[in-house]
């Protein structure tokens, strides 16, 4: 489910993005598909796997799975 906003993992993204992603825990790979979104982790929106991202329509960003189904999407 490619999006506007989806991003493919490169080889700087790796380099970057060294603590895996924060709304699943698996480490990145080249070639997987990530997205800008918010979560339960302190500071603002991250790339995590675009399976693991909701997009919240009130919002109009995307958000963590885990947060959305939760009901503790940023402004809820």
């Amino acid at each position: 489910m490619a999006t506007p906003n989806t991003k493919l993992v490169n080889l700087e993204m790796i380099n970057t993005l060294t603590d895996g992603c924060p709304g699943c825990g698996r480490p990145f790979n080249l070639g997987d598909s990530v997205i800008m979104a918010c979560g339960a982790w302190e500071g603002g929106p991250r790339y995590i796997h675009e399976n693991e991202a909701v997009f919240d329509p009130r919002t109009s960003a995307y958000v963590e799975r885990k947060c959305f189904e939760a009901g503790r999407s940023p402004g809820v």
